[in-house]
């Protein structure tokens, strides 16, 4: 950038204060410069298997790899850095990287484990409201655009507040290794109710 110098009142030339060019317009900035990690992560983004955290997961210790269940073609884990206390996440075995990916198998247990995973948060933590949802490719907002994965977050009246907004500080009241332990203890129980009223049709 070009800079404009003031110069001594003595007449010796030499520059006082370093002063950026540019004209003053009505404008008021805010300055975001941690948004270019996500928008310009180029070759540190996931592309293959070898460095996807989706894909290593299920090759370790359910404690480690945070998984709450384990099916066929999907497994669910919880979020490491979750936006409440069990954010979910439903993946794919195959690193796949689009919804329209999924063979048919995949895609009824991709959407059978989210609805068990609503089933066993309402029988954990009775929360009032989710949010579901999947964010495709890097200009979507997806931080592992190359592994497919859905996040179910319950949500309760008042979880939302002013710490996000002022402070980037979730208040967390449960310890993941907690979370893990309720939802894993909670989840064949879901499972099962969740097969009954599918036969009744409810």
């Amino acid at each position: 950038m070009r800079e404009q110098h003031s110069r001594r009142s003595d007449g010796s030339g030499a520059a006082e204060d370093s002063v950026p060019a540019g004209v003053p317009d009505a404008f008021q900035r805010l300055w975001n410069p941690h948004r270019t990690a996500y928008v310009s992560r180029g070759q540190d983004q996931v592309s293959g298997t070898e460095d996807c955290p989706f894909c290593a997961g299920p090759g370790r210790d359910d404690e480690e790899a945070l998984i709450v269940a384990r099916g066929r073609t999907c497994y669910v884990l919880l979020n490491l850095y979750p936006y409440n206390p069990g954010h979910l996440l439903i993946c794919p075995y195959r690193h796949v990287p689009d919804l329209t990916d999924l063979t048919a198998a995949e895609t009824e247990e991709f959407t059978r484990s989210a609805q068990i995973a609503m089933t066993a948060l309402r029988a954990a933590a009775a929360p009032q409201g989710f949010n579901l949802g999947m964010n495709q490719g890097k200009p979507g907002g997806a931080g592992i655009a190359a592994h497919l994965h859905q996040h179910v977050v319950p949500r309760w009246s008042g979880d939302g507040n002013f710490l996000p907004i002022i402070a980037q500080t979730k208040n967390m009241s449960q310890t993941l290794g907690e979370t893990l332990g309720i939802l894993r203890e909670a989840w064949d129980p879901a499972a099962e109710d969740f097969r009954r009223r599918q036969e009744r049709g409810s």
